[in-house]
């Protein structure tokens, strides 16, 4: 959630002013129920993971041996809960919730009955990064304080930043630097209804156009379209992809599965340069698919990262390491080569370009 506003009256009839502009005034009439749809929902999804964790940790009491027996309840509940209710009761998850409720044992308490002070469950989600609780509870103070955004707290924790400001002789200076290089994430105006979270814990699917650029939606579209037509044993198995590690969320292009090659095929887009950022994150989505979605008889999974940049459209394979032979001599004579896949992205550029151009002509014309 990008705005924790100080005034938390959230009721869009009391907050809405007339102007002399229409437009603007819906405008803020339909954001402002976008955001108090979100925090109802959000504040909702809370109580469920505090109340989870709570329940948690009562039942972990029971045990004698409470690490074992926890870590067999919650692999249990993981289980069963995943083929009731879906995806979002994954082991990490659970321990998630549980974690909430051991750092937050009073955060539904307070003297008024009322949680005036609530950020947002990705925020929390971030808060049980920090393992001090006085870093802790100072996060989560400047995060409501300071109206942090989840990108903007995630950015402060990983440098260290209540470290940095405790023995700074110039706190201002850290704080400015700070400001500065968060300005980018403050100013995503739609962060809370991109929350994949939130879609998740409501059972809808994450809107993927709000991930990728027109150029890379038609490229991105084109590519699907040009591996199934290979007709060499591909399966389309998801776009747009959700996954999570404890720190960030992730969304992989497109998914297939090839029964010939008897593995999953991943495959990101990249609108620059390919770096080895890049290929290092690929090759964390092959572990991860490995450890989550494999089974003993699949080959391992096999990324291809590609590049759109103009004159050199590249693509780079990526797979675990020690697998370079399986790699060379099976997986090869199913893929499209580098060549092929430079061509095609070639094509699809020129064409996104094309009709951008007859667009911009046909809306000139309309303007005469």
């Amino acid at each position: 959630m990008n705005e924790i506003e100080k005034n938390r009256n959230t009721d869009i009839m009391d907050n809405y002013f007339k102007s002399d502009n229409i437009v603007n005034d819906i405008q803020g009439i339909i954001e402002a129920s976008q955001k108090s749809a979100y925090r109802a929902v959000d504040t909702i999804l809370l109580k469920r993971n505090w109340l989870i964790g709570y329940r948690i940790a009562e039942e972990t009491l029971l045990g004698e041996e409470r690490a074992e027996y926890g870590a067999q309840i919650i692999k249990k509940l993981s289980k069963e809960l995943t083929a009731k209710f879906g995806k979002g009761y994954t082991k990490t998850n659970l321990y998630s919730f549980y974690s909430f409720y051991k750092y937050f044992p009073e955060i539904f308490h307070s003297a008024s009955g009322k949680f005036e002070r609530l950020l947002s469950w990705t925020h929390y989600r971030t808060l049980l990064q920090v393992k001090d609780d006085v870093a802790r509870a100072w996060y989560e103070k400047e995060a409501y304080e300071q109206t942090w955004s989840v990108r903007t707290l995630q950015r402060n924790v990983n440098t260290q930043y209540y470290y940095r400001i405790l023995q700074s002789q110039n706190k201002e200076l850290v704080e400015q630097e700070m400001l500065e290089k968060t300005i980018e994430f403050q100013n995503d105006k739609l962060e809370f209804i991109k929350n994949p979270v939130i879609a998740e814990f409501l059972g809808l699917s994450s809107n993927a156009s709000f991930t990728e650029t027109e150029l890379e939606t038609c490229i991105i579209s084109n590519i699907q379209s040009f591996l199934m037509e290979l007709g060499k044993g591909y399966a389309f198995v998801a776009r747009q992809q959700h996954i999570k590690t404890e720190k960030e969320d992730y969304f992989i292009d497109l998914v297939f599965y090839n029964y010939l090659m008897k593995c999953f095929v991943l495959v990101d887009l990249k609108t620059g340069k390919i770096t080895h950022q890049d290929v290092g994150q690929m090759d964390m989505y092959v572990r991860m698919y490995d450890e989550i979605k494999k089974t003993p008889d699949d080959n391992p999974t096999l990324g291809v990262v590609m590049c759109t940049e103009t004159d050199e459209d590249i693509a780079r394979y990526s797979v675990l390491h020690g697998n370079e032979q399986l790699f060379a001599t099976k997986y090869k004579l199913y893929l499209p080569t580098e060549q092929e896949l430079r061509e095609e992205i070639e094509t699809q550029k020129a064409m996104f370009y094309l009709q951008q151009k007859e667009k911009e002509d046909m809306d000139l014309l309309s303007k005469c």
